[in-house]
């Protein structure tokens, strides 16, 4: 098992910049691969950045491309999402999950272990 915790979410102004963390506790961490979903209200989860399980390739989705950076600290057990720039429309829970799967596009079904979340709520 692993256990995933989320935190660093809040309220910002569009144009503001946070940076999410991901502890984790459990089995070992540096063996999984790691990723930062999305889920905006009303709306699918959706994959936002993710990395392989020694954090020495990544994936983002073109939205956040140049603007949002994912990194690992493996000798801390966390994972971090780095935000810049954010929008308005970037709104969601933010969700970090763990899984075992190649490093690509993943969906909901494709990670083992999940996070409760974090809210980040940008206001334009």
């Amino acid at each position: 098992q692993v256990q995933l915790v989320e935190s660093g979410g809040e309220l910002v102004q569009a144009g503001a910049s946070l940076r999410l963390s991901c502890a984790a506790s459990g089995r070992t961490f540096s063996g999984y691969a790691m990723g930062w979903f999305r889920q905006p209200p009303g709306k699918e989860r959706e994959l936002v950045a993710g990395f392989n399980s020694s954090g020495g390739a990544t994936y983002y989705v073109d939205f956040v491309k140049g603007r949002f950076t994912i990194s690992r600290d493996n000798a801390k057990k966390t994972a971090y999402l780095q935000m810049n720039s954010l929008k308005p429309e970037d709104t969601a829970d933010y969700y970090c999950a763990a899984g075992l799967k190649g490093l690509g596009y993943w969906v909901h079904s494709d990670m083992i272990y999940w996070g409760k979340g974090t809210l980040v709520t940008v206001s334009s």
